[in-house]
């Protein structure tokens, strides 16, 4: 990918991709509704949409089960890992982005891939 090709909104390929990552699941659904040409930034936009959005839901309906006795504690333990998780894969992934690496994660990335290219 040649990383000084610009967007439709006028920034690099590869700091755009990057920011679809910045703030999780939000830059990632800010830039798939606004990017309408880059692929490459639509594929980065939506699987940073689709993972970050579903690990969010996740952290956020284990904690609803902290209350209950043994199953909160299993629930917090769960919840910490997945955010140990995400932050790992969000390095990862803004890195992989701004190298101008198409990095697909597993289900997700063929997902994202798909949405890019309608």
């Amino acid at each position: 990918m040649d990383n000084n090709q610009k967007t439709s909104m006028g920034l690099n390929e590869n700091i755009a991709s990057l920011l679809c990552y910045a703030l999780f699941w939000v830059t990632g659904l800010v830039f798939f509704l606004v990017e309408k040409e880059n692929k490459n930034v639509k594929f980065h936009a939506f699987q940073s949409l689709v993972t970050f959005g579903a690990l969010n839901l996740t952290t956020i309906a284990l904690n609803f089960l902290r209350p209950i006795p043994f199953i909160g504690k299993i629930a917090a333990l769960v919840s910490t890992l997945i955010g140990l998780l995400t932050f790992v894969l969000w390095i990862v992934l803004m890195v992989k982005a701004y190298q101008g690496q198409k990095f697909k994660l597993p289900v997700v990335g063929d997902l994202a891939e798909q949405q890019a290219n309608k």
